[in-house]
């Protein structure tokens, strides 16, 4: 795989340079394994809906994670570029000591 520097960038700042940076690993980890709603995330993650809603509009906004569906029905899954770039993401998590792996 090609290096990507935007991508790189972007998820260093997302997952290396604020305090949600774990809990969106976790998030991108979850959705890496299968699709998923933010219901059913906050309830694989054991955290608030309020929070998981949070990090998924950060990560919907960063072009990172795409919804499909309506309402609470949205189903949120990796964008192409994101898979396209995972060792990106997998290296990053690997240098924060942050689960990297597929474990999900």
């Amino acid at each position: 795989m090609r290096d990507d520097p935007e991508l790189r960038r972007l998820l260093w700042f997302l997952l290396g340079g604020s305090r949600g940076g774990p809990s969106r690993v976790r998030v991108i980890q979850l959705l890496r394994d299968k699709p998923r709603n933010q219901n059913q995330l906050a309830t694989d993650l054991g955290m608030q809906y309020k929070a998981v809603q949070h990090h998924v509009k950060v990560l919907v906004k960063s072009a990172l994670i795409i919804g499909t569906g309506e309402k609470y029905g949205v189903t949120y899954s990796l964008t192409p570029w994101l898979e396209a770039g995972i060792e990106v993401f997998d290296d990053i998590c690997r240098k924060l000591h942050l689960e990297a792996d597929n474990a999900g």
